[in-house]
C-alpha cells in the first residue's frame, strides 16, 4: 500500500472510532481528506475532540499520539491525555 493511502486509511479509521459526533465535524474531516488534507484533517479531529472535552480511552490515546507521530503532527494531541477516561 503506498504511503498516500496507509494515511488516508489510519486517520480514516482513527475518525470512524473517535468520540466525534458533531455530522458537521465528521464532515469537514472527511473533506479534508478527500482533498489530501490528511495531516489537517487528523489535527482538526483531534482540536475537535479537546474542543468538546470527549472522553477517549487510553487505548485510543495512544493510537492518536502514535499517527501523529507517523503524520510528523506531534502537537496535534497535545493535551488529549486530559480525556483519558479508563
Amino acid at each position: 500500500m503506498e504511503r498516500h493511502q496507509y494515511i488516508r486509511a489510519l486517520v480514516s479509521q482513527l475518525l470512524e472510532e473517535s468520540p466525534l459526533t458533531s455530522e458537521v465535524v465528521i464532515v469537514d474531516v472527511r473533506h479534508l481528506m478527500s482533498v489530501g488534507e490528511e495531516k489537517l484533517a487528523f489535527d482538526t479531529m483531534c482540536s475537535w475532540i479537546y474542543e468538546d472535552s470527549l472522553s477517549i480511552t487510553s487505548a485510543y490515546y495512544e493510537r492518536l499520539v502514535s499517527a501523529a507521530q507517523e503524520l510528523g503532527t506531534p502537537r496535534s494531541t497535545d493535551r488529549l491525555d486530559e480525556l483519558i477516561e479508563d
